[in-house]
């Protein structure tokens, strides 16, 4: 590792812990945030005319995503849930409404059955987590790479935008030449095109 990759791991963990322990005193997110976020995330996948589209079960801390899977599912949206495989890559589940967090890393995950990566091909729009993101599309993630694994390998990839709550989108974030961008970012304020797009 060069030394300005080693610059840039340093303060995207350093950003990472930070912003982490934001989170953990942050409490609980008043329900009208998390009804705002749901609302933007359905008009988002409207105006995309999104039929599929790939989304995550949140974690406590995170922006939560739930109320929009509610009604994803009950709009007749398909949704695709990530499975962490052993190897760190991703495989998917359809959103049945059921969940389990006895899983890798203690991320909440689907129960109906696991559907190869090459299902994404049929994807409208993806929705992904992260720390961070820049409104230049520069995305921190979890310190894992899944997603940026996933979206890296895809010939065609769909719009990606990341949820974040709203102090958490600055101008830019630190990132790696492997880390994928994003093309927009939803916040319970509203929906954010980056830069990229």
């Amino acid at each position: 590792m060069s030394d300005d990759e080693s610059t840039i791991e340093d303060a995207k963990r350093a950003l990472r812990r930070r912003l982490r322990t934001q989170r953990a005193e942050r409490g609980a997110v008043p329900a009208e945030r998390t009804a705002s976020l749901a609302q933007h995330l359905q008009r988002l996948t409207e105006s995309l005319g999104a039929r599929t589209i790939s989304a995550y079960l949140s974690m406590p801390d995170e922006p939560d995503t739930r109320d929009f899977l509610r009604w994803a599912g009950d709009a007749g949206i398909r949704v695709l849930l990530p499975v962490i495989r052993e190897d760190g890559l991703l495989d998917w589940a359809e959103h049945d409404g059921t969940e389990t967090i006895e899983a890798t890393l203690g991320v909440p995950q689907p129960t109906s059955d696991t559907l190869p990566p090459t299902v994404l091909d049929e994807v409208d729009l993806m929705l992904i987590p992260a720390t961070a993101v820049g409104r230049d599309g520069s995305r921190l993630g979890g310190g894992r790479g899944f997603f940026d694994k996933t979206i890296a390998t895809m010939a065609e990839c769909p719009p990606v935008y990341a949820v974040v709550h709203d102090d958490e989108l600055f101008d830019s974030v630190p990132h790696a030449a492997y880390d994928q961008p994003v093309d927009g970012v939803v916040t319970p304020s509203g929906i954010h095109t980056t830069s990229r797009s």
